[in-house]
């Protein structure tokens, strides 16, 4: 299947831990008339474990082939909104399969923000010591920003970029839909 041949009604929210993913995603689903799906949840719900028990007992590797398993299964569907986990298309091939099958929007955060939203957050195990213990706040912004910089070679790619630092949701949901609107008519969807 080509990119031309693909679903314009698939839509997949990617961007950094604490971008707004999982709360934008339901609006903007509702918003559209389309069911909404979240990644880490499909693998909490297959797995019977939260995401940084999953971590911790089997591993970032069991993690990413669920993970993988999760996208594969998305592209089945169709009018949905997909939340991928912060790192979902940080690979080529889950990159190349997520573009192929929907149209991508990335929630673009500054550092600063993304650390001002995750620092108290103890449901991130890539923001963790090899211990399970929370980075301290030096170790952390160093963390966050190796993190962004290795990721946003696939982000920035994404076929629509919308900055999502201290916007009201609405306003967010409201730019996302009126970019993809554009984007699917410049598409011929």
């Amino acid at each position: 299947m080509t990119r031309e041949q693909s679903k314009k009604t698939l839509i997949y929210l990617a961007g950094f831990m604490g971008s707004g993913k999982s709360t934008i995603g339901p609006i903007l689903a509702n918003t559209l008339g389309y069911e909404f799906v979240d990644i880490d949840k499909w693998i909490e719900q297959k797995t019977s474990k939260r995401i940084v028990e999953l971590f911790q007992t089997e591993g970032e590797q069991r993690f990413r082939a669920l993970e993988r398993e999760a996208l594969q299964a998305s592209t089945a569907r169709d009018h949905c909104v997909v939340s991928l986990g912060g790192g979902s298309i940080a690979n080529e091939e889950n990159f190349q399969l997520i573009r192929l099958n929907g149209i991508v929007v990335y929630l673009q955060l500054a550092p600063e923000e993304i650390l001002h939203r995750v620092q108290h957050r103890t449901d991130r195990p890539l923001l963790r010591d090899e211990e399970g213990n929370i980075l301290p706040p030096e170790q952390l912004d160093a963390r966050v920003r190796d993190l962004l910089e290795r990721r946003s070679q696939f982000y920035e790619r994404a076929d629509i970029v919308v900055a999502s630092d201290r916007k009201r949701v609405g306003s967010t949901v409201d730019e996302i839909v009126k970019r993809l609107r554009s984007f699917q008519k410049k598409e011929g969807a």
